[in-house]
């Protein structure tokens, strides 16, 4: 049975996963996929390194719980992640049959589980995903502020240091 101290554990794996993301300069994502409360695949943002859009760290998680498998279909599956997944993430998760999914943050320029719209639930795909938001929201939300206020800082210091140098 699933309760709250699991998803708690979980989502603090996720957090893990996006502090490394912070630490190499990618928005500080991560993610879990667990079966049968074992740990199958982990993963974070990795964008900026690998320089592709889609390297985010849902897709990245299935697509390394897929290999590890040896199965498209992620049945049984929960996966856990620091901020709302995309459209484009809902979507995979979706295909890859996820069961659950578990957030930490809500994305409002982009959640697509809920707060824009919620696609891991739309009846009229062929697969439904159960939707637990909130766990570990203060942590999730802190890493992302924190990341992205550090990155205004050193964009301001930069643009201070280029006015100085005129």
């Amino acid at each position: 049975m699933v309760t709250l101290e699991k998803d708690e554990y979980f989502m603090e794996l996720a957090l893990k996963e996006a502090e490394k993301a912070a630490e190499i300069g990618e928005v500080p994502i991560g993610a879990v996929l667990v079966r049968d409360e074992e740990v199958i695949s982990r993963a974070h943002n990795l964008r900026e390194v690998e320089h592709r859009a889609i390297a985010h760290a849902e897709l990245l998680a299935i697509d390394k719980a897929c290999k590890e498998t040896g199965a498209w279909r992620l049945e049984g599956t929960t996966l856990y992640v620091t901020l709302e997944p995309c459209a484009m993430c809902a979507g995979a998760i979706v295909l890859s049959r996820v069961n659950r999914v578990v957030y930490g943050a809500k994305d409002p320029k982009g959640g697509c589980a809920g707060t824009l719209m919620n696609l891991l639930q739309e009846d009229r795909f062929n697969h439904q995903c159960e939707v637990v938001s909130g766990v570990k929201e203060e942590a999730c939300r802190e890493i992302l502020s924190t990341f992205f206020k550090n990155l205004r800082d050193l964009k301001r210091k930069e643009k201070e240091e280029r006015k100085s140098q005129l």
